[in-house]
């Protein structure tokens, strides 16, 4: 059995109530002050449409599994193997497929037997009425979006712990190995595939592809962000977003985990150990550099940058030249998510199973949500998923809510 998610990550918090302060016989006043939510100036009171259990979740495992929305459905996983296809309206089910393995080799459901984990941990993407995803054991999947129904199935050589990119008929599938792979988006056969070195020490993830403008791009663990050809893999360009320093191989861990960002020509893109940067997507030139830690992905809207810290501290850029429009530091230590557009606002979630709204414009929290019941079972771990103007989200127990935020 795999090791659940990777210490280095997320601070170890015990997860109890947060409006007010709650006591805790094992809980030191940092923690309590973590715990403790400082009040707010609603402006508005997101209301819950519906929720469902999507199997049992992600547990404590690292897991990047978030819903993604296409084609008039809402589609979730567990890691275990369960995946499924909702109606947006009222969290009905359409279709439910279980990928657990069972003791005969096969990929089948079972009335008497949950089988063995299919460690789903890459996905969901859709493209081309299809549903990609990949799982820690090197499986890589497409099914039909609109029943379920298994495509093709392909191997590659390492954890799949990112979610596919897609464009132009190729699955870009990036892996723990250091492999990055190209698939044929219809049939699943290996068009080609890219190696590179992997340092001895590295977090516990990946850099999720990005795919546009007939490039594969993705950051590396070695701390440079590479820009491969599309048809072919063949590399078209590196550059370095980030260098080592420190005295220990800890502080000198450079990888890159966040999903490359691409708009009008530029690729933005964070690195744990400090470099925020934005890079010419033609050639590779890095337009301007500023100093943010993070393994959490870059969101844009308009021509601002969100980007969430390794504490948790909130900010906003202006996307042109990296100047810092505002910062919030309010929620620091809960593990909050990157943050989603949506609407004036930006969403994020935090390991106490909250949801919280923050104004576009200066940062400030105007509204906030508890999706989760006080358990770190019920912690949000990916960032939310936003259609119009609902907002999806999965706790790591597996439940999947929809949330309405008001115009």
């Amino acid at each position: 059995m795999r090791k659940p998610f990777f210490a280095l990550l997320i601070p170890a918090l015990l997860s109890v109530s947060g409006c007010t302060t709650v006591s805790n016989w094992f809980a030191d006043e940092e923690e309590l002050a973590i715990r403790t939510l400082k009040p707010i100036n609603a402006e508005f009171e997101p209301r819950v449409l519906w929720q469902r259990d999507v199997g049992d979740g992600v547990d404590n495992y690292f897991s990047r599994l978030q819903p993604a929305v296409a084609y008039g459905r809402v589609y979730a996983a567990d890691r275990h193997g369960r995946v499924m296809a909702v109606n947006p309206q009222d969290g009905d089910v359409i279709w439910q497929k279980n990928f657990a393995l069972y003791s005969d080799g096969g990929v089948l459901s079972s009335l008497w037997s949950d089988g063995e984990s299919a460690k789903i941990a890459g996905g969901l993407t859709t493209a081309y009425n299809n549903l990609y995803f990949g799982t820690e054991n090197g499986d890589v999947f497409a099914l039909d979006a609109a029943t379920g129904e298994r495509k093709w199935h392909a191997e590659v050589k390492g954890e799949v712990l990112a979610s596919p990119a897609i464009d132009g008929e190729v699955v870009v599938v990036n892996t723990t190995s250091g492999t990055l792979y190209g698939l044929n988006a219809l049939t699943g056969e290996q068009l080609w595939l890219m190696e590179s070195d992997v340092p001895p020490l590295t977090l516990r993830g990946i850099s999720a592809p990005a795919a546009a403008n007939g490039g594969a791009i993705v950051g590396t663990e070695t701390g440079r962000l590479r820009v491969s050809i599309l048809e072919s893999g063949q590399t078209a360009w590196e550059s370095p977003v980030t260098s080592p320093s420190g005295a220990t191989e800890l502080e000198r861990i450079v990888d890159v985990d966040s999903k490359p960002l691409v708009f009008a020509g530029t690729v933005y893109i964070v690195s744990f150990n400090g470099s925020l940067a934005a890079v010419e997507l033609r050639s590779g030139r890095v337009l301007w550099n500023r100093e943010y830690r993070s393994y959490r992905n870059v969101s844009l809207d308009n021509n601002r940058l969100f980007v969430v810290d390794t504490n948790s501290n909130i900010f906003g850029l202006d996307r042109r030249n990296g100047v810092e429009l505002w910062s919030n530091s309010s929620l620091k230590g809960r593990t909050v998510t990157s943050a989603t557009p949506v609407g004036e606002y930006v969403v994020v979630g935090d390991n106490f199973g909250y949801l919280h709204w923050l104004r576009q414009d200066d940062g400030q929290v105007v509204a906030r949500l508890a999706v989760g019941d006080d358990d770190e079972d019920e912690a949000i771990f990916t960032g939310p998923v936003v259609n119009g103007n609902t907002v999806y989200t999965q706790t790591r127990d597996g439940k999947l809510v929809a949330i309405d935020t008001p115009n």
